[in-house]
Parts: C-alpha cells; structure tokens; sequence
C-alpha cells in the first residue's frame, strides 16, 4: 500500500473512531441541564472563594449566551467537541476567555453527565406524571357520563357478567394511577445531587456541596461519590416506568381496535384518530390505537438495552454508560406523544350503547345472579345452584333466548328443584338489575362507580 493510500486509511479511521467515540449529536439534548449544572457550580466556586467574582460573572454571562445560541439554532455542534459538555465548555471559554478554563475546578465529566442526566429524568418525572395526571381526570370524566351504560364484563374473552362501562374504563384509570404513582415514587428516590462526587472519589477541592444541591433543587447530596458517577439506576426506573405505561396503554389500545370493529361497534372514533384504507373506501382502520400498540416494543427494547450495558459494569464510571442517553430520550418521547394523543382519543370516541346493551344479552352474563339466589334464598349449596343454573342455560340456548329473557314458566321447567321457584328470580336475573346487585366495595354497581369517581376525583384535586 502506498503512503498516500495509508495515510487515508488512517484518516479515515481516525474519523470512524472519533464517530464512534463521541455523544454530542445525541447528549446535545441535555444542554439546559448542563448550562444550569455549570451555573451552579461556577456560584459555589466563587462562594467558597476559589473563583473570583468577575470570572464567575463573565461565566454565567457566557453560559447564557451560549444558551441562547443553543435555542435560537446559531450554535454548532461538531463531533470534535465530543459531548455537550466540552461543546458548551469551549464555546464558553471563546467567549470569555482564562474564565471558561476555570469552570471546570473540581468536578469531573463523571458527575458533571451523572448531574446533567439526573437533571433531565428528574424533570421528565414530573411532566410525565403530569400527563398521567391528565388522562386520568379524562377516563374518570368519561366513566362519568356512562355509570348505567351496559357493557360485558369478560374473562377469557368471554362474556361473564354485566358490567357498567364507566366502570371498565375505572380500571384503567387505576391502573394509570399507579403509574403516575411509580413516577412520584421515583422522583422521591432519586432527587439527591451527583455534583461534586467528581471523577469517582470526591475532589481536594474546598467545595460545598449543599450549595450546588440547593440551586440545582436537590434535597441533598448524594452520599457516596464512586457510587454516584456509576449509578443509573434513576435511568432504568424511567425506563421502567415508561414500560408500565406504555403497556396499560396498549391493553386500552387494544379493546380500542377490539370496540370499533364491525364484529363489536361499541365506539366509534373520531376520524382523526383513524384512516380509510388505500384500497377499500368503505373501510375506516383503527391506525392511531393500533401505533399506540405497537410503541410498546420500542420502549421495552430500551429498557432491556440499558440494563444489559449495565449488567457487567465494574466501579467506577465506564464509558459504556454513554449508551444509556439515547433510549430515555426515545422512550421519553414516545410516551409523551402516546399519552398526548391517548387522552384525545378517549375524549373524541362515540360510544353505541345500544350495541354494548345487546352484547349483554348474549351469554347469559345475569346466569351467576340465579345461583346467589338459590344460595341466598333457597338455602341450597353453591354447588348445586350452580348445576341447577347450567340447566337453565341450557334451556335458555334450546329456546334461543338470554337467561335474562326467560319467563317464569321457562325457568320452572328447567330443572325439578326449582318447579316451585319464586317469581322474583325475574328482578335477579334482568341485566342491570345484576350489574347493580354488585354493590361489594370496588363493585361495579352504579352506586360503587359514582364511589370510586368521587374516590379519584378527591385524589385528582390533591395532586
């Protein structure tokens, strides 16, 4: 190979490393935290008298112009700087000069990305939530409306017992009621400042880190500085949290595509949230639900990505932590613009309760409300009422009839033990008598739903 074609080789490779080292086209998004992360320091180093007042002015002057470049789209960013932090560091040190070399006294890239990525999940943590905290107050103003809608309660898929439909989209209003609890949780856990822990075993620098820890508001510092700049745990719990969402999100996805098929027609949505087919006018796709469904294996890739790059990590930091930026950022994304677009898809939707009510009526869902009669009534053990109810059911599907729309005579006929039953059994087994008949706490009676609507209203109001 001649000189020339090696020192291209060469040129060449030291491009593909220098690529491949550097985390500055995707960390760039951590640039406010990392502006405000120097802020801080920069006021600590000049209240513990090691930056002199006009180096600390010229810094944080500088620091904002460099933020100010950063929004407005002047600011270059190039894969020589690294990551965000030298890119900040040296377009500050071209604005103000000696000052800029001074900002970096006593702390580390180690802690200094630990803060900065900290600074973000922690945010996140709270606007997230926020969302959360929003279709919430969305499925419970929808549940609302609909605590005498007929709906099947299923299991196995199957029809089982009447249910209201305020009271199924409560379910899912809990169930994001813990997420937004998991991401409350997490911020709580985590909400301790990495700043000043430096490379991996503090610094001889006479710093304060409570300084630093109240402007960045942290509650306090974190307490062991080898294990600070290794830590990510606060990354896998958004991770996590995010995984939970998402897939609560694709179960309501899921009985979104289910309800608007024309096998079900429970609800009709909004044609913004849907699409005819390039082929088949007649056709309307439940695309929107069906993306919010498929979102899930991204996120779950995130997660499992990161905890593999950290599974064999030795203390302290390791480079292969820069690998855990880029699937929070996605993550983050994903779920924000599921849960913004979740929260108008439940708002938009027509619900047909005329086509849930005559769902009801297929599948004997009122068939359990004759065995409790039996059992409450006529003294009989469960055991046998249930046998009994299953040859009215079986009379039932003989005269191609609902249980519920059986006549006294009908039910009398179905089995000798109850020849003589009472003709209340007919108030029993009507469906939304049966749906009401569930008044246990966290029943589905309309009585229990309005309970649990005001329960999550009250929760509402205190967040």
């Amino acid at each position: 190979m001649s000189k020339q074609n090696n020192q291209i080789l060469k040129n060449t490779n030291a491009k593909i490393l220098d690529e491949f080292n550097a985390s500055v086209m995707f960390d760039k998004e951590l640039y406010a935290q990392d502006i405000k992360g120097s802020i801080a320091h920069s006021q600590m180093l000049f209240e513990q008298g090691i930056l002199s007042k006009e180096d600390k002015e010229a810094i944080h002057k500088g620091l904002l112009q460099v933020k100010q470049e950063i929004e407005s789209g002047e600011f270059e960013f190039k894969i020589e700087h690294e990551d965000i932090h030298m890119a900040v560091e040296s377009r500050l040190t071209e604005i103000v000069g000696e000052a800029g070399k001074r900002l970096h006294t006593a702390r580390s890239r180690n802690d200094q990305v630990a803060t900065d990525f900290r600074l973000y999940v922690q945010d996140k943590n709270i606007s997230i939530k926020q969302q959360i905290k929003e279709l919430i107050n969305t499925f419970v103003d929808v549940a609302s409306k609909h605590t005498t809608t007929l709906i099947p309660g299923m299991t196995h898929l199957q029809h089982a017992q009447p249910i209201n439909f305020g009271y199924h989209l409560l379910a899912y209003a809990n169930m994001f009621k813990r997420d937004y609890e998991r991401f409350e949780s997490s911020y709580e856990r985590n909400n301790f400042s990495p700043l000043g822990s430096a490379a991996l075993a503090g610094t001889p620098h006479d710093i304060n880190r409570d300084s630093t820890c109240s402007q960045l508001g942290f509650y306090s510092p974190t307490t062991h500085a080898m294990d600070t700049v290794s830590d990510r745990d606060f990354a896998l719990e958004i991770l996590f949290n995010i995984s939970t969402a998402v897939m609560h999100i694709s179960r309501i996805s899921e009985e979104l595509v289910t309800w608007s098929s024309y096998e079900f027609q429970f609800v009709r949505m909004s044609d913004e949230y849907a699409t005819t087919s390039s082929i088949m006018p007649q056709k309307k796709n439940p695309d929107v639900p069906e993306l919010l469904r498929g979102k899930t294996g991204r996120v779950y890739g995130n997660l499992i990505s990161l905890f593999t790059v950290m599974k064999g990590l030795p203390l302290a930091y390791n480079k292969d932590t820069q690998e855990d930026k880029e699937g929070v950022f996605d993550s983050v994304k994903t779920i924000e613009v599921s849960l913004a677009i979740l929260n108008e898809v439940i708002k938009t939707m027509i619900v047909n309760k005329d086509k849930m009510y005559n769902a009801c009526k297929i599948g004997h869902l009122s068939a359990t409300d004759l065995a409790d009669y039996l059992v409450q009534k006529q003294n009989m053990p469960f055991r046998t009422a249930y046998y009994i109810t299953k040859d009215v059911v079986a009379t039932a599907n003989e005269l191609n009839k609902d249980i519920s729309e059986l006549t006294i005579e009908e039910i009398r006929k179905s089995n000798e033990q109850i020849a003589n039953i009472d003709e209340e059994i007919l108030n029993y087994l009507d469906l939304e008598a049966s749906m009401n008949a569930r008044n246990s706490f966290g029943g589905t009676s309309t009585k229990q739903t309005n309970l649990q609507i005001e329960v999550l209203k009250n929760w509402l109001e205190s967040k």
